[in-house]
């Protein structure tokens, strides 16, 4: 038995003890080109290709750490009659589907985790339902293998994303109901649906949030994260009298649409190292860099920096840049930031996960000092990655890109070992 979690992350790097995954199922199916755009989608994905692709990722974390699967998470807590009801209750409520309750109740744990993620089929029993185009009552949530947006662990806490688009809501449901009831894991949740100052503009997801240091974070405002999902963790952090804080906000665009989060085009990578997308993070261009100090409850500065790496430096991080998509020719940076070539995930200091189809990015970091490991390698047991200090595991990504996001959308930490500043 896998004993109790209590939950702990501290900053990107530190080795991981800990992650929540949601291996992609048939929700991802459940889509059509008509409806793909309704579910933040460009394209419709092979489930085939994806689970193969996703199955590299979850097999390298599967030897590095402990994994947990949201489907089993959300079976285990199901089982309790009362924490089901609770659960139904809301999502019935949010999505207005009060008619669902009864027929849900009825099904056991297991079947009724698998309809809450892939879709509960609408039963055509009247006219109106007939005529309907609309194949389910509950939709699928196609997103949920980017288990990253909808929970966010910060310090010993469990953020719960208040997501941009209401197709995503449940997902931050199924997570909070996790969190709160799960005999797994010690910690509490914060939701900003319960704060006094939420106003329907409020939102914030976890792509946006990275935590540079256990006093720094680092936070997107775009299409996903607005102005005041960030006030929200402000007062939060108001709250913390122990220590100076800080947030530093880049403004981001809201298109292309691979600008979604601050990961897609920013993310650490060592002690001393980030991956950037050069012409947004480091060019002087319209999107500010904003530094917010908190002390003794007080905000105490708000100023704009030149950048994050600026900001940064001056935190006392003194980062070194690696250029997604290398630094010769930006039209490839461009095509590689659109595949998630900024999207890293590092399961310790200088040790990081992302696409190999992302070769000049890839290129870029083995001339930084970073041994390029292919993740069949590691699953099959030919590569130890003990064996070297630094390294990049390249998984497959023909499909999985496709969905919008890379390594680090798909993982959700629960804990890392502290980080030796």
């Amino acid at each position: 038995m896998i004993p109790k979690i209590n939950v702990d992350v501290r900053s990107e790097i530190g080795e991981l003890e800990g992650v929540i995954l949601h291996t992609p199922g048939s929700e991802i199916e459940n889509m059509t080109p008509e409806n793909a755009e309704r579910a933040l989608y460009s394209d419709i994905l092979n489930l085939n290709v994806a689970k193969k692709e996703y199955a590299q990722l979850s097999g390298v974390l599967g030897k590095l750490t402990n994994t947990f699967q949201v489907t089993d998470l959300l079976t285990d807590i199901l089982k309790n009659q009362k924490v089901k009801e609770t659960l139904l209750n809301k999502i019935c409520r949010y999505e207005e589907k009060c008619s669902l309750n009864r027929y849900l109740t009825t099904l056991d744990a297991k079947e009724l985790s698998r309809q809450l993620i892939e879709g509960v089929i609408e039963e055509k029993n009247t006219l109106t339902k007939y005529l309907s185009k609309e194949r389910y009552s509950l939709r699928p949530l196609h997103n949920f293998f980017f288990t990253r947006d909808s929970a966010i662990s910060i310090l010993d806490n469990v953020l719960i994303g208040r997501m941009a688009n209401t197709v995503r809501e449940r997902e931050s449901l199924i997570m909070e109901a996790i969190f709160d009831y799960h005999e797994l894991f010690v910690t509490k949740t914060i939701n900003p649906l319960n704060s006094e100052s939420f106003t329907p503009d409020t939102t914030i997801e976890g792509g946006d949030v990275l935590i540079a240091r256990d006093d720094i974070l680092c936070i997107g405002q775009g299409t996903r994260t607005t102005s005041q999902g960030i006030d929200f963790v402000l007062e939060k952090l108001k709250n913390q009298k122990d220590k100076v804080k800080h947030i530093l906000v880049q403004e981001l665009p809201y298109k292309p649409e691979s600008f979604i989060h601050l990961d897609m085009v920013f993310t650490f990578l060592d002690m001393d190292t980030c991956m950037v997308y050069e012409p947004l993070i480091m060019q002087v261009n319209r999107f500010e860099t904003i530094h917010i100090q908190v002390e003794n409850g007080k905000v105490t500065k708000i100023c704009t920096e030149e950048n994050m790496l600026t900001a940064l430096k001056k935190l006392g991080m003194d980062l070194n840049p690696i250029y997604c998509g290398g630094k010769k020719d930006q039209w490839i940076q461009e095509r590689e930031q659109w595949h998630s070539g900024a999207n890293f995930f590092a399961v310790g200091p200088g040790k990081v996960i992302g696409y190999e189809r992302n070769t000049y990015t890839i290129e870029e970091m083995n001339k930084n000092g970073f041994e390029v490991l292919k993740a069949n390698d590691i699953i099959k047991g030919k590569v130890n990655p003990n064996d070297h200090k630094k390294y990049v595991i390249t998984i497959e990504g023909s499909e999985l890109p496709r969905g919008g996001g890379g390594a680090r959308c798909m993982t959700m930490p629960v804990r890392r070992k502290p980080v030796n500043w």
